[in-house]
């Protein structure tokens, strides 16, 4: 018999930790929560100081009973659930419910899953936080409270089935107002002047800066007409030479918000798929001789903090690998935001000695390449700045100032390893300007004036979202992947080349909610209230009474929503199709995997058919036109239309071009057009950037290629 039982959640965990604790521990997992609010009722008493009614919840009296069962038969009980508060209170819930005493240290904590942080975890075991389950239950109250409250007005009056949440909404609202952002910009023109210079053998280019030290921009054509009528015969003189030494810091590891965003930017992962892949690098893998083993540390987390045991080792590595010069003198540190709970880690790799290439046997592809991602920003994070030699010089002509820059790239440093991804075009490096000195006179060889026009910002990608919810304090860590997911479930948004689309049902329920609850859709509101939450988890202030506040206006709102909201038809959108059944005008639907046709006299008629993307490229078998189809998974790939006649598919995007070897189809892989015939297979060239944005519209993430001759799960 075990002396001690040990609840975590997972079974993957229990069998990690497991083997660290030896005999006399027995892991057993509650497979998440066991107790929680009624999902058929609101289960609060509103008037009883907000009281929750928890329930056991179905499915999970037989695991409850079997835990009380092993509780009796042990010496002592451990509660190791996740280091965060949902943590705390699903071990608060665990504790109550197997007769744990308030004040018994019974609660052991753990940031990552190894064997010296497991061991030494569980000799120091504590009493529950009643501050951080306070917070955890604030949260799960307010959020019921909305939810439960408003979504059955939505169903009254808008439709069936929708939901208002408390910071979904906001994140709706805020793709809401991008999308009519980007609609009302009003783009403005303006003009720009470059000088091609000649110095001796070389040539530069310098931009029209403006006159007198004041920047001047040109605003149309006869405003920069009018300079280059002003300089053209002028001398052009070198005013100042500026020489300086750049120097970029590596981007900090990762926290969950910057993992889920470059996770995105890089892997093409969504923020769902990234923590899920997560979660199983840090519960534990099986690495062959060192059994199961956790390969990161906890994964939801706002904190960039690095244990000192963890910087050392990555010190020594850095040394041993790249050479003393890309060693720091002292180790980085990095600021973590204000509100971020420090006794967690940044998402690091539990020992950079478990390097990708040692475990990539052990992993999947996307294991893999998740934690290559996690252990190249962390170990980049420990390594020396780069260095860049700058130049700028100050050219005048008359009255008239013109600047030229350069920098050239003098030392890599942490870039050796890894960049930061961005979510627009990075700018390259460009080289040094030649020694130019005061006083030198160039030659002008010829003025290039250039038409622009400002740029609306672009529409939201989800990593893009992800850094826009952390920056205004909407949601925390754990709470982003739900929000998207959630706002995709309901209709609200679609996902179309990686950046999210308000539907017409989304801007409905975004236009009754601001009529009604202009406070929970503020901004500045739900940031409010995320550092409310913060203060009672830290002991300084009371959950009810913030509860209580929240909800003498919500009551007020809440009443006048019941009393004055209108009913709202949508009129679903006809296309030109007609149903071949009854002759009626087919219409456009939202389901589960986004649009599709469907006959408006259902359910007397049950027609519906897909929505088929024609690409203006022919298959090169039959000579039908492709078309874009989606396996079951919603992967997209490339098919013939005449299936089955023909079941020519391929991963990768089809382009109009034949290949000049065998006149077969070319497809963009990766950044490369090749050919798709397996027999030739020429590699073409390097795709332009052109092709390249369409194949990243397209969607393709570069996965091998479907054989001829298959067809997809989803064709």
């Amino acid at each position: 018999m075990a002396d001690y039982l040990v609840v975590v959640e997972s079974p993957t965990k229990a069998k990690t930790i497991k083997k660290y604790l030896g005999r006399r521990y027995r892991v057993v997992a509650s497979l998440g929560h066991v107790i929680d609010l009624p999902k058929s009722q609101l289960g609060i008493d509103i008037e009883n100081n907000f009281t929750p009614k928890y329930i056991t919840i179905r499915g999970k009296g037989e695991i409850l009973k079997t835990l009380r069962k092993e509780a009796k038969n042990a010496k002592k009980v451990l509660l190791a659930a996740d280091p965060d508060r949902e943590g705390e209170a699903i071990s608060w819930h665990l504790a109550r419910a197997l007769g744990i005493g308030e004040n018994e240290p019974c609660r052991v904590e753990f940031h990552e899953i190894t064997a010296g942080a497991v061991r030494e975890a569980f000799k120091k075991p504590r009493p529950i936080d009643p501050n951080r389950v306070d917070a955890q239950q604030a949260r799960r109250i307010l959020d019921r409270l909305v939810g439960y409250k408003i979504s059955p007005l939505l169903w009254k009056k808008v439709k069936k089935g929708l939901s208002a949440g408390r910071v979904q909404s906001v994140a709706l609202r805020l793709i809401v107002e991008r999308e009519d952002e980007i609609k009302n910009f009003v783009k403005e023109e303006y003009w720009t002047l470059e000088a091609r210079l000649a110095v001796r053998d070389a040539e530069i280019s310098a931009r029209y800066f403006g006159v007198g030290g004041k920047k001047s921009v040109p605003a149309n054509e006869a405003e920069v007409r009018a300079v280059m009528e002003a300089v053209e015969g002028s001398e052009f003189r070198v005013a100042a030479v500026r020489k300086k030494e750049r120097r970029r810091k590596a981007a900090a590891p990762f926290t969950t918000s910057s993992l889920q965003q470059e996770a995105a930017r890089k892997l093409g992962f969504t923020a769902r798929k990234t923590m899920q892949i997560a979660q199983q690098l840090y519960e534990g893998l099986p690495l062959g001789p060192d059994g199961v083993t956790g390969l990161i540390t906890y994964m939801r987390t706002d904190a960039v903090r690095v244990a000192a045991g963890a910087v050392q080792e990555a010190r020594a590595y850095i040394a041993g690998e790249f050479g003393k010069t890309y060693l720091p003198a002292n180790p980085p540190v990095y600021r973590t935001k204000q509100g971020a709970q420090e006794a967690h880690e940044a998402v690091r790799p539990t020992s950079v000695l478990r390097t990708p290439s040692a475990v990539r046997q052990y992993l999947s592809r996307d294991q893999q390449r998740l934690y290559k991602l996690i252990w190249e920003r962390f170990l980049a994070s420990q390594m020396s700045a780069a260095v860049y030699d700058t130049v700028t010089a100050k050219i005048m002509a008359g009255k008239y100032e013109f600047r030229a820059s350069g920098s050239q790239l003098k030392f890599d440093g942490f870039m050796k390893l890894y960049t930061e991804g961005k979510d627009g075009e990075e700018q390259e490096e460009g080289s040094l300007l030649p020694e130019l000195a005061e006083g030198e006179v160039l030659t002008l060889k010829k003025l290039v004036p250039e038409q622009h026009f400002t740029q609306p910002p672009p529409p939201y990608s989800e990593a893009m979202l992800v850094r826009t919810l952390e920056e205004k304090g909407i949601g925390r860590p754990s709470t982003y992947a739900p929000i998207i997911e959630t706002l995709q479930a309901r209709g609200y948004v679609v996902r179309e080349n990686k950046v999210f689309h308000a539907t017409e049902l989304g801007r409905v329920v975004l236009e009754q909610l601001l009529e009604f609850f202009p406070e929970i859709l503020d901004v500045d509101f739900t940031a409010q209230m995320e550092l409310e939450l913060d203060r009672i988890a830290a002991g300084e202030l009371d959950w009810v009474e913030v509860i209580r506040r929240f909800y003498e206006d919500f009551a007020v709102s809440l009443r006048a929503a019941e009393e004055k909201m209108e009913k709202v038809v949508i009129a679903p959108e006809e296309s030109d199709e007609t149903c071949p059944k009854c002759g009626r005008r087919l219409v456009y639907k939202m389901g589960r995997y986004g649009k599709f046709l469907a006959c408006p006299g259902f359910p007397e008629c049950r027609y519906a058919k897909p929505i088929v993307k024609t690409l203006a490229v022919d298959c090169p078998e039959c000579g039908s036109p492709l078309v874009e189809r989606r396996t079951k998974r919603r992967r997209i790939f490339y098919g013939c239309s005449g299936y089955p006649a023909c079941n020519f598919t391929t991963w990768d995007v089809p382009q109009k071009e034949k290949c000049p070897h065998c006149g077969y189809l070319t497809v963009l892989k990766g950044k490369t057009l090749q050919c798709a015939n397996s027999k030739c297979g020429a590699v073409i060239r390097e795709a332009t950037e052109k092709s390249i944005r369409q194949g990243k519209k397209a969607g393709v993430d570069g996965k091998k290629k479907m054989t001829a001759g298959r067809r997809g799960s989803g064709a």
